[in-house]
């Protein structure tokens, strides 16, 4: 048993306006098909991407804290000007320069209409083949128990541990990696951006709970009632969703 990385769950005052924000950064195209705003590959609906994640916002009431995300976006470029570029027409699009304490760095901090950070990379061969998005980045203290957790929790293929860092990406080898970084600080307040988790077809979504209870994991209430989604939060309190499989 194992389960696949398939979207990133932004929450969002305005998830239409988010949405439309997302998908013009990156090219994709904006679905509405009920209460969240899916975005993804500008080639029709298809869930889940067998390639990408996508994003999907969420509505909630509140707006975000001041506190920064835990888990933020890395966006690819492919030259200096491009970057550059790409930094200009985001802030066209309502991106905002964010100082998150990264001093001088060649990448650009920015964050979302709302407040969500994320980062414009300079050009990094690692990335070349990843996509718009290059990697989903996760603030941790520990990465290589991130590393184990993470390692049996999704059927990602590990790339690198570290002291400072645990790298994964698709057993495929597409899409984005996902990266948790050695960073300083603890969690204070509820993740804005989180992960979604989807079994396989004919998997049980109880018995992967179970699977990733026995691992570490724990059940997170946030208020939602009855819904086909399960709710955990990983050893060092990053939540995450685990949805109800395809039928």
């Amino acid at each position: 048993m194992a389960l696949r990385p398939v979207q990133v769950n932004i929450k969002a005052l305005d998830a239409s306006a988010v949405g439309r924000f997302w998908a013009e950064a990156l090219g994709w195209s904006a679905h509405s098909p009920g209460v969240t705003t899916y975005v993804g590959p500008d080639d029709g609906l298809v869930w889940p991407d067998p390639v990408t994640l996508g994003i999907d916002i969420v509505p909630v009431p509140g707006s975000k804290t001041p506190a920064k995300n835990r888990m933020h976006l890395d966006l690819a470029t492919t030259s200096a000007a491009h970057q550059a570029e790409l930094v200009a027409r985001l802030q066209a699009l309502g991106a905002t320069p964010a100082d998150v304490g990264q001093g001088d760095v060649p990448w650009t901090v920015l964050t979302d209409p709302e407040g969500n950070e994320f980062c414009v990379l300079e050009p990094r061969e690692v990335y070349r083949d990843t996509g718009p998005v290059a990697a989903v980045v996760v603030d941790c203290a520990d990465p290589r128990a991130m590393a184990r957790f993470w390692g049996e929790a999704v059927d990602w293929a590990l790339h690198e541990v570290t002291g400072d860092q645990a790298v994964f990406r698709s057993a495929k080898g597409t899409g984005p990696y996902l990266e948790f970084l050695r960073t300083p600080g603890a969690k204070t307040a509820p993740d804005r951006v989180h992960l979604d988790l989807l079994p396989y077809p004919g998997d049980d979504k109880a018995a992967e709970a179970a699977r990733l209870r026995a691992l570490g994991a724990t059940d997170l209430d946030l208020g939602r009632g009855d819904v086909p989604w399960t709710c955990l939060a990983d050893p060092e309190g990053h939540e995450f969703c685990v949805l109800a499989p395809p039928s």
